[in-house]
């Protein structure tokens, strides 16, 4: 080999150390691998893992009735039986012993008129009958006198020993006697009929409840007058309105739409909004058999099948109409969540429970079916969040984020 070319040879055992750029190089894809790991596992496990849509429902607790409830309608509490209790005479109001609210039993004496005149009366007119039955005693003694000298005389006559004159006058004095007896007796029941009618006067100035109820409204205070039907000017027609509370019934508009849905006796639950912690067993008894056109509706009652001395008139109310009548067991609230929100595996139930932003697989204990709820036994509390429908990919500790309603 020529000398001049030898000298172009690299001596491999005259390298030196590596150039600082190549080192450079080495780390700066060694960190760049590892930042590409790291962000990769942050997006895979960590905060910026993209989160899922998912539809969320509550689980709450449910009466078993809103799965068999087949129509709801809203009305509100009436009672059937309701009255404007006034008096039949006219007269000055002297007492009223009752108020709004006032709980009165059949007959009871809730007002009265002044009565001083008819009581005067009443008391002359017994006073009447006494007299008359004096005027009786008087009467019946005379006939028995007469009797014994009728008799006497008879005997007399018969022996030729008085004039047949004297005979017809014991005759006709007995006669008399009877008609003066009956005469009596005939004045007493005309005193006893004029009793009755003074003591009936009296009773009309007492005013009293025409059945079991309570006091809605009081119209009329003491001092004032009260006529029959207000003729007179400035008096007070009705003294008090009250109603039994135990003729309250639902009263509810059904659309004629859904009037299919509705039959007598149906059962049904009721909810009222003055009482949002109780429910009560209701049933259909009546569908009044007319439509209201305006509103395109049937009035349909419904009636209580227990009572609560908290329902009171004109209460709104809910009517749920359902399918069949509860067990005594389902009258209770119920904890659930919607079937959807459920899923198997291995033959046990899950549901993804919403923890913050991510989901929980949570095994669960199931109670009964109630339609498309179903009751938990274990494995969740009243006012979780569970994903509805959960999608395929939707794993333990994912994270999601609820859809926009």
């Amino acid at each position: 080999m020529p000398p001049d070319l030898d000298k172009l040879r690299i001596s491999r055992s005259e390298e030196g150390p590596p150039r600082p750029a190549s080192r450079r190089t080495r780390l700066a894809l060694i960190l760049g691998g590892g930042a590409l790991l790291l962000l990769l596992s942050l997006y895979l496990w960590g905060p910026l893992q993209p989160a899922q849509e998912v539809s969320l429902s509550v689980v709450a607790r449910v009466y078993p009735a809103q799965a068999y409830a087949v129509l709801n309608a809203s009305g509100y509490v009436v009672a059937q039986r309701k009255a404007a209790v006034s008096s039949k005479s006219t007269g000055r109001l002297v007492y009223l012993g009752v108020e709004e609210g006032s709980r009165l039993k059949k007959g009871q004496v809730l007002a009265s008129l002044e009565n001083e005149d008819l009581v005067a009366a009443r008391d002359q007119t017994a006073a009447q009958i006494n007299e008359a039955q004096a005027n009786l005693a008087q009467a019946q003694a005379e006939l028995t006198d007469a009797k014994l000298q009728h008799e006497r005389y008879k005997t007399l006559l018969a022996r030729d020993l008085v004039a047949r004159q004297d005979y017809d006058t014991a005759t006709a004095r007995q006669d008399k006697a009877k008609a003066g007896v009956a005469a009596a007796r005939a004045r007493i029941k005309i005193n006893q009929a004029a009793l009755a009618n003074a003591q009936a006067a009296v009773e009309y100035t007492y005013i009293r409840s025409p059945f079991d109820g309570v006091v809605l409204t009081k119209y009329a205070e003491v001092g004032e007058v009260v006529a029959p039907f207000g003729a007179a000017v400035n008096a007070r027609a009705a003294v008090v309105t009250m109603a039994d509370l135990n003729s309250l019934m639902v009263e509810a508009d059904v659309a004629e739409s859904n009037l299919d849905k509705v039959r007598p006796e149906q059962p049904c639950e009721i909810t009222l909004d003055a009482i949002p912690d109780k429910r009560f067993p209701g049933q259909v008894h009546m569908i009044v058999p007319t439509a209201d056109r305006s509103k395109a509706t049937v009035l349909t009652k419904v009636k209580f099948l227990e009572f609560d001395d908290r329902i009171l008139p004109e209460m709104s109310a809910k009517v749920a109409f359902l399918s069949r009548p509860l067990e005594a067991g389902e009258r209770r609230p119920r904890l659930a969540i919607p079937r959807a929100a459920l899923i198997t595996r291995d033959g046990k139930a899950f549901a993804f429970l919403l923890e913050g932003n991510r989901v929980k697989l949570t095994p669960l204990t199931l109670g009964p079916e109630m339609g498309d709820l179903v009751e938990i036994d274990q494995g969740l509390k009243e006012g979780d969040k569970v994903v509805l429908k959960p999608p395929a990919s939707l794993k333990d500790g994912s994270k999601v984020k609820a859809k926009a309603s």
